[in-house]
């Protein structure tokens, strides 16, 4: 069992920054493949961001890319998103996603293949 717990959201103006984390307990963080993921109510999540196990291989949706940076630290087990030049669009609550697998190199853009979640984290950003 993973546990994982958001923090680093609020609110923010246009063309500001944010910095997510993502706190990670219960199995050992270098072996799981990390997402992050959002949803604005009433719509489908979004994926937004996925990084490997270990080689630090990287894959951003077309709206993060280039604005958002996933990084993570195996040694303090936390996962990290850091959102420049933010828009109003951005606005949503943010989730952090693990996944077990075999393939430490890979990614994942799909949810629905991830099988732990956190409890979200509201962002927000006014024009």
């Amino acid at each position: 069992q993973v546990q994982l717990v958001e923090s680093g959201g609020g609110l923010v103006q246009a063309g500001g920054s944010l910095s997510l984390s993502c706190a990670s307990s219960g199995r050992t963080f270098s072996t799981l493949i990390m997402g992050w993921f959002r949803r604005v109510p009433g719509q489908e999540r979004e994926f937004v961001a996925s990084m490997s196990a270990l080689g630090g291989n990287r894959v951003y949706a077309d709206s993060a890319r280039g604005r958002f940076a996933i990084t993570r630290d195996n040694a303090k087990n936390t996962l990290y998103l850091q959102m420049n030049n933010l828009k109003p669009e951005d606005t949503a609550v943010y989730y952090c996603a693990a996944k077990s697998s075999a393939f430490l190199y890979s990614t994942s853009t799909s949810g629905s293949t991830y099988h732990y979640w956190g409890q979200g984290i509201q962002v927000t950003v006014s024009s």
